[in-house]
């Protein structure tokens, strides 16, 4: 027999701060976790066993055996039958709690969906792994004043920020560009299962209070924190940028699509990449890439064969992926072992 739901939440409900009223308003809430990988998987068992009503888990990958270090809600039997993360994520939380309603949605977050993939709920929270992502996620959260809690874990490094529109800055006023040159990823600096659990509790922690105490409630401030150095971190946050193109003169270039371009190459079985101009250091980039593939450099191009996958990437941060014409696979790609 299921226990009652006050008795389930009981002991979240006695935390004075949140009590029975702000039990009630987290069980009403509605909100999107866009990706269901190292942080998203942590984020949506958290809230599942907080009693959250609705998830909505938006994701594009599937499970593979890599994934199962630090991805705690699957297991081996997710990876070998392969199943979408979104799919695998919806089954394990309705084990865990049947009183959630959890929506899985196999698909790319993109300008041309992230509107009515993100519509209806009352928090975003942020388990993506590229920056790309984060702008599209912060056009929308801006132009629907939703609020949403960035997140970002690689190595033993990790960070997190709430974003509230018309409250704090926003992506964009933290980050006017993406940052410049090649970035490390989880595939080539690697990631320590405890950074990514810790950067989820912090984001829950903050959702938690958004959901019950409103968005007022919280307190600016971009949290920092490095489990091997033990080092941690909280900065106050940066105010409003006056001239931020985002918050202040309401452009959402990543919203709109103009911020994108991937073409599939017919007859080629390759997908090119110009996600923007951006100056890329081919050596640094051979290097780094030596660890996960065969590499071949000069200095007009970086190519590495990745399993079934070629990749080769150009001095402006344009890149063709051959073995594919799937558009969110050479994104997913792209991401994982340049960085976007």
């Amino acid at each position: 027999m299921a226990p009652a739901a006050d008795s389930r939440y009981a002991r979240q409900a006695r935390f004075a701060p949140l009590g029975e009223e702000g039990q009630a308003r987290i069980r009403a809430a509605r909100v999107a976790i866009v990706g269901c990988g190292a942080l998203g998987s942590v984020l949506a068992e958290l809230l599942a066993r907080a009693g959250v009503g609705h998830m909505r888990l938006i994701d594009r990958d599937f499970v593979e055996l890599s994934n199962l270090q630090r991805q705690f809600l699957f297991d081996e039997s997710d990876a070998k039958d392969g199943l979408p993360k979104a799919a695998a994520a919806a089954r394990h939380l309705g084990r865990i709690n049947s009183g959630v309603t959890v929506e899985p949605v196999i698909a790319d977050l993109t300008a041309a969906n992230a509107r009515d993939l993100l519509a209806g709920v009352h928090l975003i929270l942020d388990g993506t792994d590229n920056f790309e992502t984060r702008y599209l996620i912060n056009d929308v959260s801006v132009s629907s004043r939703v609020a949403w809690i960035y997140g970002a874990a690689v190595g033993s490094y990790g960070l997190k920020f709430a974003i509230v529109p018309e409250l704090t800055a926003c992506f964009r006023c933290i980050y006017p560009d993406p940052p410049e040159g090649i970035q490390p990823t989880c595939e080539t600096a690697g990631v320590l299962g405890p950074i990514t659990a810790t950067v989820a509790a912090l984001q829950t922690a903050d959702a938690l209070k958004i959901l019950s105490s409103g968005p007022e409630s919280l307190t600016g401030r971009l949290t920092t924190i490095d489990v091997w150095s033990g080092e941690i971190r909280q900065l106050d946050a940066p105010a409003r940028d006056p001239h931020c193109p985002c918050c202040v003169e309401h452009l959402f270039p990543s919203l709109d699509g103009s911020r994108r371009s991937m073409i599939t190459l017919c007859g080629r079985n390759a997908v090119q990449i110009h996600e923007r101009g951006r100056p890329v250091d081919l050596a640094a980039l051979a290097n780094q890439l030596r660890s996960v593939g065969r590499v071949r450099a000069n200095e007009y191009a970086v190519r590495v064969v990745l399993d079934c996958y070629e990749m080769t990437v150009f001095p402006d941060g344009r890149a063709i992926i051959k073995g594919t014409e799937d558009l969110a696979l050479a994104r997913s790609l792209y991401a994982r072992y340049i960085g976007s």
